[in-house]
């Protein structure tokens, strides 16, 4: 139980860096394959935005997020991409109870917003997740090493490429009760992530008085949350839609991740004077 809920203080938010450029399944992205690929405009994020959460679990400062957009250019496959890097840690009394070094890192078309590459590592209290996986999305298929290949739907997404899609999708005309659903690949399984609009709310923060649009997971009822509403997420209500807060009730306490830091927005941010 330990695990399971360190896990989710990350990833409700959502060690070393090895990655072997030549696997053979990045060989063979056919760059004449490319016309076939979507072109997604979108103006949410750019290269070098870094945004800074704290997390609580219950009334314990427990830890940190940061999410970069690095400031580089990298091709894979011949595709110009975004590399993506999230690192949590836990802090304080938390870290001395249960340590947590999680990084997810994502290297994201920028014309098509898919991932290319998913890299996992994870470290919660000894328990540790190597993951590298290698889309192709021409053929619809997921390499995660040892010969071992998933079929995947269209434009299937990562764990962390989907934090960003989510950013970039148009809200403009939504309306109460609305899902919106994308497609992720988690732990060897395709995995609908299906959020509900909720409407709009103003929320004080640490980083001042924010305009949202507020989301509800649709979440399975058992595991780990007790009812379906359990889990909130709050989005900047402007063009870059930043998570400002993910709050929930889970079956052991409450996590609560908020925004306590950004830069190099693409955007003015919706701040209420």
């Amino acid at each position: 139980m330990k695990r399971v809920t360190a896990g989710i203080v990350f990833i409700v938010a959502l060690s070393a860096f090895a990655f072997r450029e030549d696997r053979t399944a990045l060989a063979q992205i056919d760059k004449r394959d490319e016309s076939r690929l979507r072109v997604y405009n979108h103006e949410a994020f750019k290269r070098g935005e870094v945004l800074n959460y704290r997390l609580h679990y219950g009334w314990i400062d427990a830890g940190i997020i940061n999410i970069e957009v690095k400031d580089e250019a990298r091709e894979i496959g011949g595709r110009k991409t975004f590399h993506i890097v999230g690192v949590g840690e836990s802090k304080g009394t938390f870290d001395f109870f249960f340590k947590v070094r999680d990084r997810y890192e994502s290297y994201i078309d920028e014309e098509a917003m898919v991932p290319w590459i998913f890299i996992r590592r994870v470290n919660e209290g000894g328990f540790i997740i190597n993951q590298d996986y290698i889309f192709n999305h021409y053929k619809k298929k997921v390499d995660i090493g040892n010969n071992t290949t998933f079929d995947v739907p269209e434009y299937c997404q990562d764990m962390i490429s989907a934090f960003y899609f989510a950013r970039c999708m148009d809200y403009s005309k939504a309306k109460e009760g609305d899902v919106f659903t994308i497609n992720g690949f988690v732990d060897k399984e395709v995995f609908p992530i299906k959020i509900r609009y909720v409407g709009k709310e103003t929320i004080e923060t640490d980083v001042g008085k924010v305009n949202c649009i507020k989301f509800r997971p649709i979440l399975q009822k058992g595991r780990i949350f007790k009812h379906e509403e359990d889990l909130n997420v709050w989005i900047t209500n402007d063009k870059n839609h930043i998570p400002v807060r993910a709050q929930a009730k889970i079956l052991v306490g409450s996590v609560k991740m908020d925004l306590i830091g950004y830069s190099n927005i693409a955007n003015p941010l919706a701040l209420e004077k």
